[in-house]
């Protein structure tokens, strides 16, 4: 079994308005992922500056970053990053661009853990519906030109319906773990985050991690899922 969790962060600044990527770490080590994806994980502008430390990461938790930011300082591209457990093979990395008016993208890994494979993609989609699905559509392609291996799809997807836009599109490939709500972090009512899984991965467990401390750390929860992967160890 591996826990898997995605996180949108607010660049480490919570629900009191302050910064604070220690009380962010914590909520990591709370929830004890093997593979995390991170949104908002870099400032948006000037240097684009990791509002999550690499140091810091290393130093409070048992997470590396994968090695995926496209500038110094930074840990992600266009915000989203990936930490995994210190032993975990990083087999490659790729950074997708996607389709929209701003700049956005989502970030793919392909993992070796426990001696299973594991491919994962953690992404911020947008605002506007259509986009949405134009990088749905993007993600998608882009792992169909991949071999084929156990996958898994996590990230804030900005869909507020359960069954329409990018979600109806992802469902043709991944079932979509029944997670819950986790936006707004104070009074969750949006399951704009989800884990989505290929048809082959089973569902052991889900759901979103309601501490006090994450109530306060960031204005999203933090959703996860328990999962166990097809196929056998290497």
């Amino acid at each position: 079994m591996l826990r898997v969790a995605t996180y949108n962060i607010r660049k480490a600044v919570g629900t009191d308005r302050r910064r604070a990527p220690l009380r962010i770490l914590d909520v990591l080590n709370e929830i004890d992922a093997d593979v995390v994806a991170l949104q908002e994980a870099d400032r948006r502008f000037g240097a684009r500056l990791a509002a999550l430390p690499a140091a810091l990461i290393a130093h409070h938790t048992p997470y590396a970053v994968v090695d995926i930011a496209a500038r110094a300082g930074s840990i992600g591209w266009h915000g989203n990053a990936l930490l995994v457990r210190h032993g975990t093979k990083i087999e490659s990395i790729s950074r997708l661009t996607l389709p929209t008016l701003e700049p956005r993208g989502a970030v793919l890994a392909d993992l070796e853990i426990g001696g299973r494979s594991l491919r994962v993609v953690g992404m911020h989609l947008d605002l506007s519906g259509l986009h949405r699905r134009r990088q749905g559509h993007a993600i998608t392609a882009a792992l169909a030109e991949r071999a084929t291996r156990p996958t898994i799809v996590m990230g804030d997807t900005n869909e507020w319906r359960p069954h329409a836009g990018c979600l109806i599109d992802f469902a043709h490939k991944f079932r979509i773990a029944p997670t819950g709500a986790s936006y707004h972090s104070r009074r969750p009512v949006g399951r704009l985050d989800r884990i989505m899984v290929d048809h082959d991965t089973r569902i052991i467990a889900c759901g979103v991690h309601t501490s006090a401390l994450a109530a306060r750390a960031s204005d999203h929860l933090p959703v996860w899922a328990d999962v166990e992967l097809a196929g056998k160890a290497r």
